[in-house]
């Protein structure tokens, strides 16, 4: 199946901060796909974020919707309908003089043209059918919990009629009981409507939880990638075993050693890796296959048998 939206070797560069966002990173996202972005603050899974939507553009690489470039789609090209964001700040992304109704009719009377009766009917019915109770339906983001505001996001992503959503850490700041209600809400309706989802998000428990297939981003580049349900039982890039020994409950011995945080030569975990090895100084290593997931690690991608059986 096509993708329906997809970064191809993105690379981000932010000149006023001289930052290197993302580096080479290439994602798709086809239909039903259910696909996490973890690493920890910093990695730019936000930047990627803001890629697949359209709303940051590439300094090297490729941004598409539908095969197109997004720097070639006008503002109201039906296309942009696809890809609907949901913000990590609940609060911060609603409009604060408007109500929950009248945020999620205007998107109806923008898109479909609606009258104002016809779209705020179409608006209550949306926000009951993502949980929000009727007396709330008609209140502003400060009369609301974090939960509340949150599921009115979600109800005005899906006011497009989107096929993908893209949720950057929807959970980040809610009640442990409200973001179990928030993501067992995204996982319905992705069955419900049929939809792809990109969940972004520090907690890789939501990602375990939540997704089918992860990327784990460090220092703007892709490190390790695949069926998530590998990844987390048989990590194998050094930086994903010391996320995945950090999860609550687990018992593992992985730890970052204190160095240089982001290593601008070689591999990018160089400085604080705790098998770093000369190879790792030399290039940045290749993304490789092994069994169901892609590695970058000269662990895996040695230059010969015997520098393997040395490095492991």
């Amino acid at each position: 199946m096509a993708a329906i939206v997809k970064a191809e070797g993105v690379s981000v560069l932010y000149p006023r901060a001289n930052k290197q966002a993302l580096d080479d990173v290439t994602l798709e996202v086809k239909p039903g796909d259910a696909i996490g972005i973890v690493g920890e603050s910093g990695s730019g899974k936000s930047t990627l974020a803001r890629v697949l939507i359209g709303i940051t553009h590439p300094t090297d690489g490729s941004a598409l919707l539908q095969g197109a470039e997004w720097g070639s789609i006008r503002p109201r090209d039906e296309r942009r309908r696809r890809v609907q964001m949901i913000f990590q700040d609940p609060y911060g992304s609603l409009n604060p003089r408007l109500t929950a109704r009248q945020t999620v009719a205007e998107v109806f009377h923008v898109w479909e043209r609606l009258n104002r009766a016809a779209a705020n009917k179409r608006a209550g019915e949306l926000l009951q059918g993502v949980g929000l109770s009727e007396e709330a339906i008609d209140r502003r983001p400060q009369a609301l919990s974090g939960g509340q505001c949150q599921r009115v996001g979600i109800a005005r992503a899906l006011a497009c009629s989107p096929d993908v959503l893209i949720a950057d850490e929807p959970t980040s700041g809610l009640d442990v009981s409200v973001q179990a209600q928030v993501l067992n809400l995204l996982a319905t309706l992705r069955k419900s409507r049929g939809l792809s989802l990109v969940l972004i998000s520090h907690d890789l428990g939501v990602i375990q939880h939540a997704t089918d297939r992860c990327l784990v981003l460090y220092g703007g580049q892709v490190v390790e990638s695949g069926p998530t349900s590998a990844v987390f039982s048989r990590p194998l890039h050094p930086y994903t075993r010391i996320l995945v020994d950090s999860i609550p409950g687990n018992q593992g011995t992985h730890r970052a050693r204190d160095g240089e945080r982001i290593s601008v030569t070689g591999c990018v975990f160089r400085g604080r890796c705790p098998q770093a090895h000369e190879l790792c100084a030399v290039a940045r290593p290749p993304i490789v296959r092994e069994s169901e997931q892609d590695v970058a690690c000269v662990l895996y991608g040695a230059s010969s048998a015997a520098d393997a059986v040395t490095l492991r």
